[in-house]
C-alpha cells in the first residue's frame, strides 16, 4: 500500500458523485477553509477552489467518475490524488458517514500522509482499457450461461453433452434430452443469449486488434505492476494479470495474432493474488 506524502499548502478532499460533489479544503494547520456542496461542473469547481490554487492538491476516492475530474486537474496543473477505494477503511468504517464528513476525511487523510493511493490510468488510455473491460464482461456472461446449461444437465440427471458446447457444431439435439418443455426452452434461451452475446464480443474484437493504445496499455501496465493488469480502479476484486512472456510476443507481433493469454486474478486482503484461471479476450472457436 502506497500513500501520498507530497506537502501542500491547501489540501481538498472531494467526495464525488454522478452529478453533484461535496469538496472540503484545508490548511496546513488543519483548519477547514472551504466546505461546501457544488455540482459537478468543472467552471464551479474551478470557481470554488481559485483563493486556493496557489500549492494545491485534490484527492478523490476512486469511484467510477473521476475521469472528469482528474483531466480537469491536468489541464490546469492541479496535483490529483486518486485514493485507493479499498484501503480507505476511515471512510467506509466510520459510524456517521455523509458527503460533508467524508470529504472532510478525504483533506485529512492527504493532509497527514495517509491517502491510499490508486493508480490513475492516462486519459489516452482509458477508453481502451474500458473497452477490454466490457469484452470480458460479455466473455464472463456467454461462459455462465454455458455453465447454466451444463448444471441443468446435472440437475435432471440428464447425460450432459460429450463435447465442448462453446462450438456450435457440438450443440445439435443439445436440451432434446429433457421431457419439460420449459426446461428445453430455458437451454434454448441460455444457448440464444450465448450466441448474443458471441456477437457483441467480435463487435469490440476488432478495434481491439487494431488499436496501438492496446498495445501501449499491456506494455505500461507490464512494466509498471509486474505484469498485472489491474481490472478493479483503486480497490477492485478483480485484476488481469499479463504473462510476461505473452507480453512480450504480442508487443513484438503487434497483436496481429489475437490469441494473447490473460491471467483471472482475485487480490485478497493482505495485498497477495490467487489464479483463478485464464481468459482468452478474443475468445476462441464459434
Amino acid at each position: 500500500m502506497n500513500f501520498y506524502k507530497v506537502p501542500h499548502k491547501y489540501y481538498c478532499g472531494v467526495d464525488l458523485h454522478s452529478r453533484t460533489l461535496y469538496l472540503c479544503v484545508v490548511g496546513q494547520d488543519g483548519a477547514v477553509l472551504l466546505h461546501r456542496s457544488l455540482p459537478c461542473d468543472p467552471n464551479r469547481f474551478l470557481l470554488a477552489v481559485a483563493p486556493f490554487r496557489e500549492d494545491l492538491v485534490v484527492a478523490v476516492e476512486c469511484v467510477y467518475s473521476w475521469y472528469w475530474l482528474a483531466d480537469l486537474c491536468a489541464r490546469e496543473g492541479i496535483s490529483f490524488v486518486l485514493g485507493h477505494a479499498l484501503y480507505m477503511k476511515a471512510i467506509h468504517g466510520a459510524k456517521a458517514k455523509s458527503d460533508r464528513i467524508d470529504s472532510g476525511k478525504i483533506a485529512v487523510l492527504v493532509r497527514g500522509g495517509l491517502m491510499p493511493v490508486a493508480y490513475a490510468y492516462p486519459a489516452d488510455m482509458r477508453a481502451t482499457r474500458d473497452l477490454m473491460r466490457r469484452r470480458l464482461l460479455f466473455v464472463r456472461q456467454r461462459g455462465s450461461l454455458l455453465g447454466h446449461i451444463q448444471i441443468t444437465h446435472h440437475q435432471y440427471n440428464v447425460e450432459a453433452p460429450g463435447k465442448r458446447i462453446t462450438y456450435r457444431s457440438n450443440r445439435e439435439g443439445l436440451g432434446e434430452g429433457f421431457a419439460d418443455p420449459s426446461v428445453r426452452q430455458t437451454i434454448a434461451a441460455d444457448l440464444a443469449l450465448a450466441d448474443h452475446l458471441v456477437a457483441d464480443e467480435d463487435v469490440l474484437h476488432t478495434p481491439l486488434r487494431h488499436d496501438l493504445r492496446f498495445r501501449d496499455l499491456l506494455a505500461a501496465d507490464s512494466d509498471r505492476a509486474g505484469g498485472n493488469l489491474h481490472v478493479g480502479d483503486g480497490g477492485g476484486l478483480v485484476g488481469l494479470g499479463v504473462r510476461p512472456e505473452i507480453c512480450l510476443r504480442a508487443r513484438n507481433a503487434g497483436l496481429h495474432a489475437a490469441n494473447v493469454l490473460l491471467q483471472c486474478v482475485q487480490f485478497n486482503n493482505q495485498g497477495g493474488s490467487i489464479h483463478v484461471g485464464d481468459v482468452h479476450p478474443y475468445g476462441r472457436g464459434g
